[in-house]
């Protein structure tokens, strides 16, 4: 199908970008890569009267390294991600998980922000960045502030991003050079949502798992970061009977919806089953 028409808006900066979404109200959206309003918009599920693209704001592209942080620029696409050699020396989990995001096409353009912002629990980076403890700089018409990634996420396609604020920036605290880490993700296809994933991050001592976080994604109308699953493993050498303990736990967190990738179950307990594999996975590259 068609867009509705609607009027185009390209500014030059944040304070411009703001001013628009203030002036223009509850009928303006914004566009990032645009791979989750545009076929939201050809179907007419979406027809915004105005359009605030973020394209040519050159401040928000970009990777940097802030003490012990990275800084990611909202505007940042997922192959710039893939080929940035900061994450590639702190946080290569964000490479490896973009990699799994539909196809090279859709990383050329797609944005780091935009994947973070919109509240699609589809989406791979959300939960992710949960489990690094991320937090996101937004800046609106009541100046700027921080949210962290795991207070944002509040319903399917709702934030905590009030109307008239801008995602700028993602900051993650950069882990142990030490850390172990992985992210296993289900689908149907290439280019398709997870049925269920997973995103685990843990450092090893003495053969004793001493920290660990796990992300699940797309099985509950939010990203889910597990919170009680990742602390029972804390302490353990990461032993059958621990990780099954830990499994269970979050698989009872979840709470997907029977769809056309599988019944509810089959997707919880794939949630499980890519956490156990992805804690496999970290456990192997930790080192200590």
């Amino acid at each position: 199908m068609i867009p509705g028409t609607f009027d185009y808006h390209r500014p030059a900066t944040v304070e411009d970008a703001v001013g628009l979404l203030s002036r223009l109200g509850e009928e303006a959206n914004i566009l990032a890569g645009g791979h989750s309003l545009i076929p939201l918009m050809k179907t007419r599920l979406a027809s915004p009267e105005h359009l605030v693209d973020l394209s040519g704001i050159g401040n928000l592209k970009g990777i940097s390294v802030e003490g012990g942080d990275v800084i990611i620029g909202a505007m940042t696409t997922q192959h710039e991600l893939i080929n940035s050699d900061e994450l590639a020396r702190h946080l290569p989990i964000i490479a490896e998980t973009s990699r799994l995001i539909a196809d090279p096409q859709i990383r050329y353009k797609g944005t780091f922000g935009g994947n973070v912002a919109n509240g699609d629990p589809g989406n791979d980076m959300p939960a992710l960045m949960m489990c690094l403890g991320a937090s996101y700089s937004v800046t609106g018409p009541d100046g700027s502030r921080e949210i962290a990634a795991r207070d944002f996420y509040q319903g399917a396609y709702f934030t905590s991003l009030e109307h008239g604020e801008i995602l700028t920036a993602v900051r993650i605290p950069i882990p142990s050079p030490d850390h172990g880490y992985a992210y296993e993700k289900l689908k149907r296809k290439v280019g398709d949502y997870a049925t269920a994933a997973a995103a685990v991050v843990i450092t090893m001592e003495g053969g004793k798992c001493t920290s660990a976080s796990i992300g699940l994604t797309n099985v509950s109308e939010t990203p889910l970061w597990a919170s009680e699953a990742a602390s029972m493993l804390v302490g353990t050498s990461l032993d059958k009977a621990s990780v099954d303990a830990a499994v269970a736990a979050a698989e009872a967190i979840t709470e997907p919806a029977s769809d056309m990738r599988g019944p509810a179950e089959y997707r919880t307990k794939m949630a499980g089953v890519m956490m156990r594999r992805a804690l496999e996975r970290a456990q192997s590259r930790a080192k200590g």
